[in-house]
């Protein structure tokens, strides 16, 4: 199987140079993006196993945000491609803990050598992150830890504030059955009873952690998380 790689780079010379390239060693081009958001749509799309990511791209934020963004929603392999090396710059992408920093121009045996990192530590993260999944399955997508109330969305785990996990342990307590409104309240909000939009807004925070999939609402009378 070729290994798929994303290029995000805003300029098209540079671009297609480093696809035929890429094509050359046998690789797997699944898109060239030029910003930001384009990138972001691709990685989510196709899930690359590597990202060639240009540092100065079009659009509101740059390469180390957007590899930021894009991490926080799969595992890949950032090999970074830039004509800055300052401290800053530096500082802010070592934080991602990217595969490799190419300082443009680059030669083509750098870009190999980075490659070759980058594909063997995609490998090993999939191979820990595959070690990382909760005693209570969801789908494919989500599973959770009861024994530390840690929610995981593909072997990551996803911040939950303290009332997000009373109300999910709550559900799961009570899965595939309603939990009413009264027994939720009296739960979460012991000492006092919370105002209808306080209660709905902790159910939507949690539900758009998890995609808005398994909590229905059965209304005038309480929720039921269906898994």
């Amino acid at each position: 199987m070729k290994t798929p790689i994303l290029i995000v780079e805003d300029e098209s010379i540079v671009s297609m140079e480093i696809e035929s390239y890429l094509s050359s060693l046998n690789f797997s081009v699944i898109g060239i993006a030029n910003n930001a958001k384009s990138a972001y749509e691709l990685a989510l799309d196709y899930k690359p196993h590597i990202i060639l990511m240009d540092i100065k791209i079009k659009g509101e934020i740059d390469g180390i945000d957007a590899a930021t963004k894009i991490l926080n929603e799969l595992n890949t392999s950032i090999i970074y491609l830039t004509a800055y090396c300052d401290e800053e710059t530096v500082g802010r992408a070592i934080k991602t803990n990217p595969s490799g920093y190419l300082t443009k121009p680059f030669n083509k045996k750098e870009l190999f050598a980075s490659l070759r990192i980058a594909a063997y530590t995609y490998e090993k993260n999939k191979k820990d992150l595959i070690l990382k999944k909760g005693d209570l399955i969801f789908d494919d997508e989500f599973s959770y830890d009861t024994k530390n109330s840690q929610l995981i969305h593909y072997c990551e785990y996803i911040h939950l504030t303290k009332r997000e996990v009373q109300l999910i342990n709550l559900l799961i307590k009570s899965k595939n059955s309603i939990v009413s409104i009264y027994e939720m309240e009296n739960e979460i909000w012991p000492d006092k009873a919370p105002n209808e939009s306080t209660r709905r807004a902790l159910v939507s925070r949690l539900r758009s952690k998890i995609k808005y999939k398994f909590i229905e609402t059965i209304p005038s009378f309480g929720y039921r998380i269906n898994i």
